[in-house]
């Protein structure tokens, strides 16, 4: 058996010849957690141990490597010392712990390289019990000061290489996420700068925009109105060809435009009523005054009065 002392201490006031959270960090690699009992030990979930030894289905690992008499649930070993079960969704009623011995175990049929110090220190003490009979811990160099202070023992070489490798990997690790929060931050700000500078841009955009609107409006209340494009007396082919540059209208429009151009060139003004209007272009009276609307639309024409019978007066709109 590992002797940390020649006297046996009592098991009320026993503390730990090694630190069992260094001594389980060293054998998984991880701080997992732990249920230390009034009799001294330690119960620890299984599902944490096996998370961090790489075993994907800890019940089966349990099964396989872990005998009866070192694994149990949480209410069965806090119950037997009158202990309530520990506060948190994480600590069931029905959760699965092994002490000391199942995790030693889980950890001599793990297969990952970490654990390899720590079975190779296991195996020593096995070595050295079968030759001398016993296994002896080294008393550390330094020792506590106050009287009656039980004595403090060295940690195993091979234990404690394992945690410096496993504290230097987490140094790593610490060292490598914070090179990466900084180039995240980093990244955040150069994309707050260039959302700020799209954001001014597009400003600077919007009033660009604006000072050209207002120009364009202030052109057009400047700008004289358009000269019609025909002579102080026009013709009927001058009135036809300036209304056929400025009209995109079905044929229906063009053929009363054709009747009617004539007219307000000799005449003066189109007196004439829907109804003549309609026999002569063959088109009923109500499409009739909608052609005439478009005209009136577009400032080919423009109404003035009406004859005594009601019937509406145009003329040329030469403005």
């Amino acid at each position: 058996m590992i002797e940390p002392s020649k006297h046996q201490p009592d098991p009320r006031t026993q503390q730990d010849a090694l630190d069992v959270g260094d001594f389980v960090y060293a054998a998984t690699g991880a701080r997992v957690r732990r249920l230390t009992m009034p009799d001294g030990t330690h119960w620890f979930p299984a599902v944490d141990v096996c998370k961090q030894l790489g075993y994907t289905t800890p019940r089966k690992a349990l099964l396989d490597h872990v005998p009866e008499e070192h694994r149990d649930i949480l209410e069965t070993v806090t119950g037997g010392h009158c202990l309530s079960v520990p506060a948190g969704r994480e600590w069931r009623r029905d959760l699965n712990l092994i002490d000391l011995q199942g995790l030693i175990l889980l950890v001599s049929a793990c297969t990952k390289p970490e654990c390899g110090p720590f079975k190779q220190w296991v195996a020593e003490v096995i070595e050295t019990v079968q030759r001398e009979g016993s296994y002896t811990l080294e008393e550390a160099e330094v020792q506590p000061a106050e009287p009656g202070a039980p004595l403090a023992y060295a940690m195993p070489e091979q234990v404690a290489e394992a945690i410096v490798r496993l504290e230097e990997r987490n140094l790593q690790a610490d060292e490598q996420l914070a090179v990466a929060q900084h180039e995240s931050l980093t990244l955040q700000r150069t994309m707050l700068e260039t959302q700020k500078a799209t954001l001014a841009a597009q400003q600077t955009i919007a009033q660009a925009m604006e000072r050209i609107a207002n120009r364009l409006d202030t052109l057009a209340l400047d700008r004289p109105a358009p000269v019609p494009d025909f002579p102080t007396h026009p013709t009927t082919e001058s009135v036809l060809a300036d209304w056929r540059k400025r009209l995109s209208v079905t044929e229906d429009v063009w053929t009363l435009a054709v009747v009617i151009a004539p007219v307000l060139v000799e005449e003066g003004e189109l007196r004439q009523p829907l109804e003549a209007i309609a026999a002569r272009t063959g088109l009923s009276v109500h499409r009739v005054n909608e052609c005439l609307r478009m005209l009136r639309k577009h400032a080919c024409i423009h109404p003035r009065g009406a004859t005594e019978d009601g019937a509406p007066v145009y003329v040329l709109d030469q403005r």
